[in-house]
């Protein structure tokens, strides 16, 4: 999940019991994701984190293989 975000332009600031990730947009705004750090996560979590992410499923999915 975290390779996959990497991906996608998102930076790991810190691991412990929840992941924070950033990325720095085009129009100089900030995009912050809070996850958690389980070994699976649930598909409703999942879908919750691309939408505050505003990450489409397609892209998600493409870098998802990619990772």
């Amino acid at each position: 999940m975290i390779r996959t975000l990497e991906a996608l332009g998102f930076k790991l600031i810190k691991e412990r019991a929840h992941i924070a990730m950033v990325r720095d947009n085009p129009d100089g705004s900030r995009t912050p994701l809070t996850l958690p750090n389980h070994d699976r996560i649930k598909s409703s979590t999942l879908r919750t984190i691309c939408a505050r992410a505003a990450i489409p499923r397609e892209e998600f999915m493409k870098a998802w293989q990619r990772a």
